[in-house]
């Protein structure tokens, strides 16, 4: 597969998966519902941003993916975007902020350490994570606000 086809297969999977799990799990009337912090961003913010952080997520998965011997890379990669795509479902579709909490904790985590064991392989991949790792760790503020709150 061509360079630029792998990245392509990259973009799809992870933008595309993050969109249809974002269409499937929205908020709803039940969060509408919920306590909010003060902090809390405009709801029409999350769709770009998370579209962008997905994008990112992207070319680092398939940069690290095009490297040989970064297994380890690979595998944090993974768990990330199975967290990722798992808190929506929790947060939302199960309405358990409480154990969304658990995975968002869990995310973070994931994504420091992915960090951390990219910046001697692939800096680039790992810098593409540093906006990513700023917006979990907002939305973890969130979350546990949220929790919190209610």
């Amino acid at each position: 597969m061509s360079r630029y086809a792998s990245l392509a297969v990259f973009l799809v999977v992870v933008l595309g998966g993050g969109l249809l799990i974002g269409y499937a799990t929205p908020p709803g009337d039940w969060y509408a519902a919920l306590e909010k912090p003060s902090f809390n961003p405009p709801g029409w913010l999350f769709g770009p941003v998370w579209s962008v952080l997905y994008v990112l997520i992207a070319i680092a998965g398939w940069r690290v993916w095009r490297a040989s011997g970064n297994s380890t890379l690979r595998v944090l990669w993974i768990v990330q975007l199975v967290l990722n795509f798992l808190w929506s479902p929790v947060f939302f579709g199960a309405q358990m902020p409480g154990a969304a909490l658990v995975v968002i904790i869990a995310l973070l985590l994931t994504i420091l350490a992915f960090i951390a064991s990219a910046w001697g392989r692939d800096r680039v991949a790992g810098w593409l994570f540093v906006p990513y790792v700023a917006w979990v760790a907002f939305a973890t503020l969130l979350n546990f606000s949220i929790v919190w709150l209610n």
